[in-house]
């Protein structure tokens, strides 16, 4: 599950990974279900994982096929977009540091082709809204 926080000015709120694979590339907010968990408690549990505060859900972005790294598991990931409850986030669990950007300025390493399809969706949809 993957959240991605907007803003009031359009930007995105993404993570600096804290973790392997990938240490210290950029990512969505988000990460594995639980057994049995329902899906959007889930991403409401991983916002809050990894910022700290809670979020209301906003909408479906997209569903794809990822691998979690070279050789690693197939994934079938879903993003929707999410409005934090509070300004007062702060990098937590497998997280370094969050930090907001812009859809036309986001960084260049974000490793996970479904993390990138997620944004150029978003970034689409806002161009269309201009």
């Amino acid at each position: 599950m993957g959240a991605i926080p907007i803003d009031d000015q359009g930007r995105v709120l993404l993570a600096r990974r804290g973790i392997e694979p990938f240490y210290g590339d950029w990512n969505t907010i988000g990460g594995f279900l639980g057994y049995q968990e329902e899906p959007l408690d889930g991403l409401r549990r991983e916002v809050l994982e990894e910022t700290g505060v809670d979020c209301s859900i906003l909408e479906c972005i997209t569903m794809t096929a990822e691998q979690y790294g070279e050789g690693g598991a197939g994934l079938m990931c879903c993003y929707f977009t999410v409005r934090l409850l509070s300004g007062d986030f702060k990098p937590l669990d497998d997280v370094s540091e969050l930090a907001w950007f812009g859809l036309d300025s986001l960084p260049e390493n974000i490793p996970f082709a479904s993390d990138r399809r997620a944004l150029a969706v978003l970034r689409e949809r806002h161009a269309g809204k201009k």
